[in-house]
């Protein structure tokens, strides 16, 4: 979409970052991208790390782990992490199905989701595609392919005082034909549109096919979907490009996948790959065990997340001390439960970077009588044992379809991870 030179350069990378990464695997190509345009190089885990590029990345599936090294062995390690994945729905291994005269897809639902949320919208779909001979294949049909429709309130008389009840495994199959416009089986038709031929396996998300969009008499508002947490994962690789050369540090961005579903996989934040790719730089810059465990005593990182801004329909349901308002600047995400990662001592050194940004720092901490969410934070500073701070932007509608936050605020954060990488 269009954004006005007011929304500035940064808002409009943002929103085309957004548009282009409706799945784990597209936010990591997109990531790949931007890196490829600034000079790193791709480097494959498979082969030996003897002669390493001080600006590489490498990628597996929807995870990416991308560095700036300074010219010798480094005296720390400036960590950004964020995730790639979002809640939603993943059409099934065998997913067609037929039922009083539509077409259907079977969808098994990924994460947390606000349900109601994917109701009566224009459903495309994206992901990546594995053949017979093993190869894997970005595929996006960027155009309505199908729909959750709700039922009509003259078939649920009373939904509106009772509110909407879902059956997740019934009632949220989303229909794509009636059979008049004819079409193969799914595999079939999925391999047709990614001209790969029928693939033998998937992993794929429905995505709402409104892009990004800057809303609000005064355009200070940005609604999309994958807000949670696509921004961060921009903000961080943006950050990791603009960010000054070190002579001591190195600058890290790990984007992990399955974050919204436990990060317990190859690719999430409770894996190795992030720790594997800090012991081969090590040891690719002559450093040994007693190296890496001495930098990882002196490095931090910065786990950035979504956080909840306060609702203006539901105040109640915020500390009245610790309320986060769109665009009032990052966020600090505090649980003394360990929920969030957080510090005294991490607070303050990202509270410093937002000063040295020129913006304002808040913080989040959760009612007593609410539950807590969690980050990949915890996972990522019990797994290297390096201080870890919990932070983010604040937005509303979080795990919906669509969400939204303040088109002040990623920028905001984006110029405070600048700050934390290029820090002395």
């Amino acid at each position: 979409m269009d954004t006005s030179p007011a929304d500035g350069h940064l808002l409009g990378d943002l929103v085309a970052y957004l548009d282009a990464s409706p799945s784990p695997w597209h936010a990591v190509a997109t990531a790949a991208r931007m890196l490829d345009d600034a000079g790193w190089e791709a480097v494959a885990e498979q082969d030996r790390w003897d002669d390493l590029t001080d600006r590489g990345y490498v990628m597996r599936g929807g995870a990416l782990v991308a560095w700036r090294l300074p010219d010798r062995l480094a005296s720390s390690f400036r960590l950004v992490g964020a995730h790639t994945d979002s809640p939603g729905l993943r059409v099934t291994p065998r997913p067609d199905s037929r039922l009083a005269g539509f077409d259907q897809l079977g969808v098994e639902i990924y994460g947390g989701v606000l349900l109601n949320s994917w109701l009566d919208r224009d459903l495309a779909l994206a992901g990546c595609l594995v053949l017979g001979d093993g190869s894997e294949h970005l595929v996006r049909v960027d155009e309505p392919v199908a729909r959750v429709p709700q039922l009509a309130i003259h078939l649920d008389r009373d939904v509106n005082e009772r509110g909407l009840v879902l059956d997740r495994h019934a009632h949220v199959r989303p229909v794509w034909g009636t059979g008049i416009g004819r079409h193969d089986d799914f595999a079939s038709w999925v391999g047709e549109q990614a001209g790969t031929g029928t693939p033998q396996w998937w992993e794929l998300c429905l995505y709402d096919t409104q892009g990004a969009t800057v809303l609000g008499a005064d355009r200070s508002l940005l609604a999309s979907g994958r807000i949670d947490n696509q921004v961060s994962c921009w903000a961080a690789v943006s950050a990791l490009l603009t960010a000054g050369s070190s002579d001591g540090h190195a600058s890290l961005v790990a984007l992990f996948d399955h974050e919204e579903v436990g990060s317990g996989s190859t690719t999430g934040a409770a894996g190795p790959l992030l720790e594997t790719v800090l012991d081969r730089l090590v040891r690719a810059a002559g450093g040994d065990v007693d190296d890496r465990a001495r930098i990882a005593a002196a490095s931090s990182c910065i786990s950035a997340d979504g956080a909840h801004a306060v609702h203006p329909n539901y105040l109640e349901r915020h500390d009245q001390a610790h309320g986060p308002i769109v665009n009032g600047g990052p966020v600090i995400k505090v649980n003394a439960n360990q929920r969030y990662a957080t510090s005294a001592a991490t607070a303050a050194r990202f509270q410093r970077a937002c000063e040295t940004a020129g913006c304002e720092a808040q913080v989040f901490v959760s009612r007593n009588n609410m539950p807590c969410g969690s980050t990949i934070g915890p996972l990522t500073a019990t797994r290297l044992g390096i201080d870890t701070a919990d932070v983010g932007v604040a937005q509303l509608s979080m795990h919906s379809a669509r969400e939204l936050c303040g088109a002040l605020d990623p920028p905001r954060l984006r110029d405070a991870l600048v700050a934390y990488l290029s820090d002395g």
